[in-house]
């Protein structure tokens, strides 16, 4: 084989479009734009005008809010560390890190921390020290006899109140059956 002889794979390179070159390349008058109009121009932003009238995107509220120093985690399943541990990438026996996770390319990378999930099933016997744990994860991993230790701790399940109508407890309004029958 030689120099002269290597080429690309068929339709590997593809020559760019010459758009407004006339007539003859296909690409000519309106350039592949249709026909005339606002739409045909450049630099147009018609997406959300509703002609005057007040656009959609403004009659409905706004809600919710994007925490802007939140920390930023890693997610780690039980089932992809189960299975880093059967391929040897990791040793059960001693404790795994964050950094351990790293190095043995489990996680990319680590962020502000690594969080485990409860996804998967985990049956070795392993020593962790994460940033972040759910609590199904944590339960998950003292079931295969394993402990966690965590710097951010699982929020805790608070019960859920039911709000009631102001006056729902009091009793009873008296009908007008009733008010007739004790005259």
């Amino acid at each position: 084989m030689n120099i002269n002889d290597l080429s690309d794979n068929q339709g590997a390179r593809r020559a760019r479009k010459r758009v407004g070159r006339g007539p003859g390349s296909g690409l000519g008058k309106t350039g592949g734009r249709g026909m005339k109009g606002q739409k045909s121009r450049s630099g147009v932003a018609i997406k959300g005008f509703e002609g005057g009238q007040m656009p959609l995107y403004r009659r409905l509220p706004k809600r919710g809010f994007t925490q802007p120093n939140r920390a930023r985690l890693t997610e780690l399943t039980l089932g992809r560390l189960q299975t880093a541990i059967d391929a040897k990438k990791l040793d059960a026996g001693s404790a795994i890190t964050e950094d351990a996770l790293v190095a043995a390319g489990v996680v990319r990378r680590k962020l502000d921390g690594v969080r485990l999930l409860a996804s998967g099933e985990l049956t070795a016997k392993v020593s962790l020290e994460l940033t972040s744990a759910t609590r199904g994860a944590v339960a998950a991993v003292e079931k295969a006899g394993g402990s966690i230790a965590v710097s951010v701790q699982p929020k805790e399940k608070t019960p859920r109140t039911v709000k009631t109508v102001p006056g729902d407890d009091a009793a009873p309004a008296k009908s007008d059956a009733d008010e007739e029958s004790t005259d």
